[in-house]
């Protein structure tokens, strides 16, 4: 008996979803800028698990206040995703019961009715086929925006296309709401998103009988804004409680040594955390593969030992909701003692990218902490581009390293030891026998260089930060 032909959907092709990128050049933009940004559109889009099949771009002076692109390319946007390609004047036809029956009493009367407009609202609620014909070529079933648009420009796109619009900040708040793990986290993206899709519930293509007119839909919308405003509210109460115990914890390491890795997205920042601390950190090469803070000590551990941040990514066009969300995991960069500026130094846009970290943080006011700049992959460069990039950073004594070279990390580590060193202060403390309990907290947070006993107590000269001896030298006294 032969064996049973696979079902048509067995095919992997039939699980890929397509979308097509959406870009105009404004006045301003470079052309190796506007490139960047598509090449980092498509990054993103690949992270949602989307396959990018096409882009079109327009250089304009603003975006189209209809449907973001001028009239000839929505057309050829349009001819790729099977849609329209104009964007139907009036509001489309609401299909109801009510509206069914009577339509079909006035088939039943002879009154004519136009197919265009049911074709038009099919459109609109489900989307163009994604294929053209059952055997035809996959079609785009996504439009990929690479500005931030209004409700009103999406709803218009998607009429013109027949696929699902999603913009800029529409695919970074989905890739974090993904990828969060941790508690806050997930608090932090879902207060985004919700901020995200509040205003765009009118444009949604789901309920649409109480969305569209006045009266009760009107009412039914305001009820459902409502509950988001209740909803955010709830999760930012609960989001205050996890910030009030961490904030405790960072309280609890106030006087120890404290390193916060920054950068942008996908730099290598958790390469070099697991290369410096020996732990576990997600390592992958996607953008925004972790999102949660981790904070380990650095490895071999040193006394007072020195604790190693791994900060959530930047990006170009960061959404502000999403800047505000994480304002307390930032944190652990304004309260370091030294930022770890991560550069993926085989990136041809690194000088914009470290750019756009030092905005962030200057938002927050970090960027008064001393930092030092890292180079991140150089196992990708040649000895030419390494002497530019020593050139062109010249000013921030840049180190030009791989999170994958053991020597390099060794360096980085030196170099992170050379600068607490140069800060600490030697100083002798006397622990009365009676206060011996206290040692630990002595060796905890300082170097022993020396060990003397006589009948008062232990003599002992240490080495650390001002802070700390101030307070271990208060704990004894009193």
């Amino acid at each position: 008996m032969p064996p049973a032909k696979p079902p048509h959907d067995a095919n992997p092709e039939s699980s890929r979803v397509l979308a097509v990128l959406v870009g105009v050049q404004l006045p301003g933009v470079t052309e190796a800028d506007h490139a960047s940004d598509l090449a980092e559109l498509g990054r993103l889009v690949h992270t949602l698990g989307f396959e990018v099949a096409a882009t079109i771009t327009q250089r304009r002076d603003s975006l189209a206040a209809g449907a973001v692109l001028g009239e000839g390319k929505l057309r050829e946007l349009a001819a790729l995703t099977g849609g329209r390609g104009d964007v139907p004047s009036g509001a489309p036809e609401v299909k109801t019961k009510a509206r069914a029956r009577w339509a079909e009493a006035g088939r039943d009367g002879g009154a004519e009715v136009d197919d265009d407009d049911d074709d038009d609202d099919d459109r609109d609620a489900g989307g163009s086929d994604a294929r053209d014909g059952s055997d035809g070529p996959l079609r785009p079933t996504v439009v990929v925006v690479d500005h931030e648009i209004s409700p009103s420009q999406a709803r218009n796109l998607e009429r013109a296309t027949g696929a699902r619009v999603l913009d800029r900040t529409g695919v970074i708040v989905d890739i974090f709401h993904r990828h969060a793990r941790s508690r806050e986290a997930r608090l932090e993206v879902e207060i985004a998103r919700l901020n995200y899709v509040a205003p765009r519930m009118r444009e949604s293509s789901g309920g649409k009988e109480r969305q569209r007119g006045k009266g009760a839909g009107e009412a039914a919308i305001e009820l459902d804004r409502r509950k988001i405003r209740d909803r955010i509210a709830e999760l930012r109460e609960q989001l205050a409680a996890i910030q009030k115990e961490q904030e405790n914890r960072r309280q609890a390491r106030h006087d120890q040594l404290r390193v916060a890795l920054v950068g942008y997205t996908n730099a290598g920042k958790s390469s070099l955390m697991r290369a410096l601390t020996g732990s576990q950190v997600l390592v992958e090469d996607k953008l925004f593969a972790t999102l949660d803070t981790t904070v380990r000590a650095l490895q071999p551990e040193t006394k007072p030992r020195v604790l190693v941040s791994d900060t959530v990514g930047f990006i170009k066009k960061l959404p502000h909701d999403l800047v505000a969300s994480f304002r307390s995991t930032l944190a652990e960069a304004l309260e370091a003692s030294l930022l770890l500026y991560v550069v993926d130094a085989a990136d041809p846009a690194h000088a914009a990218q470290l750019e756009v970290t030092r905005q962030v943080l200057r938002e927050i006011g970090a960027d008064a902490v001393p930092s030092r700049l890292i180079l991140n992959k150089a196992d990708r460069l040649d000895e030419p581009a390494r002497a530019a990039l020593l050139r062109a950073y010249a000013s921030d004594g840049p180190m030009i390293v791989s999170a994958q070279d053991p020597a390099d990390v060794a360096r980085v580590r030196s170099e992170v030891l050379a600068f607490f060193e140069a800060s600490m202060v030697e100083e002798k403390l006397l622990v009365p026998y009676a206060k011996q309990g206290l040692l630990g907290e002595v060796y905890e947070n300082a170097r022993v260089v020396a060990e003397e006993y006589d009948e008062i107590g232990t003599h002992l000269t240490v080495r650390g930060l001002p802070a700390a001896v101030a307070r271990l030298r208060r704990a004894f006294e009193g």
